[in-house]
């Protein structure tokens, strides 16, 4: 079911840039758990046209420009990017892209299995919950955006404590200083995960995308919104994200 009408062109081109993305946020919320062909549709039919308009407004259309608009923390409101979700569980209130001014992104999320179930919830908090960081490089050369994936990380929490912002900043820091400690030829070489505390499908998955190096662009950025399009192969189909900043 349609949020509501689908606007022309000529309708959108006389709305506000705050107006349009706030069309873009009512559309996709609460629609982020949808299968990844639904929601391909679902960008295709509805949000293509908005984020064209928005595209045409981009106050930062270099990617020179847009380094220091990124750094921060956001969150990922909706996305057709399918390895957000090949760890079941995932915790959307608790799912962070951090940069930081070193080079260093981070995509981390906490999942806990059985949450959707009632009479799992409760335990499964309580007992415990799994942390998952994709570490990564970021940096722009002849305009355009690099990103490397660096190393996973993962950890099972005891307890009840959430994954806030504050922790999850903490765990980033820290596995970055780690490297530190490595020799120059490996801190920012691709360290392909053992992934021992996932099931052998999910890890084949999850290691393949991470071997990956995705094209990354930003169709729209300002300081609180961004629209970025990432695709991992010529011939495989480009993936969206509409984030907005938490910090």
């Amino acid at each position: 079911m349609l949020a509501d009408k689908i606007l022309s062109t000529d309708e959108l081109s006389h709305q506000s840039t705050e107006e349009l993305k706030q069309k873009i946020l009512q559309l996709t919320a609460s629609r982020d758990a949808e299968p990844i062909k639904q929601k391909v549709l679902f960008y295709k039919n509805e949000l293509a046209p908005i984020v064209e308009e928005l595209n045409r407004r981009n106050p930062y259309p270099r990617a020179e420009d847009q380094v220091p608009l990124v750094q921060g923390v956001w969150s990922s409101v909706w996305s057709t990017i399918p390895y957000q979700d090949i760890v079941p569980g995932r915790l959307r209130e608790q799912s962070y892209q951090i940069f930081h001014d070193n080079g260093y992104y981070a995509n981390m999320a906490r999942y806990a299995p059985g949450h959707k179930i009632p009479f799992l919830q409760k335990l499964s908090s309580i007992l415990f919950a799994y942390d998952l960081m994709v570490l990564q490089r970021y940096e722009v050369r002849e305009s355009q955006w690099q990103i490397q994936n660096i190393e996973i990380e993962q950890s099972f929490r005891f307890g009840a404590m959430p994954l806030s912002i504050e922790k999850a900043e903490e765990w980033f820091t820290k596995v970055v200083a780690s490297r530190k400690n490595k020799s120059s030829q490996t801190i920012d070489s691709p360290q392909v995960p053992s992934l021992e505390n996932l099931d052998k499908s999910t890890a084949k998955t999850l290691k393949t995308a991470f071997l990956m190096v995705p094209q990354f662009e930003h169709l729209y950025i300002d300081h609180d919104f961004r629209v970025v399009k990432t695709q991992r192969e010529a011939k495989q189909r480009p993936s969206y994200t509409i984030a907005v900043r938490l910090e």
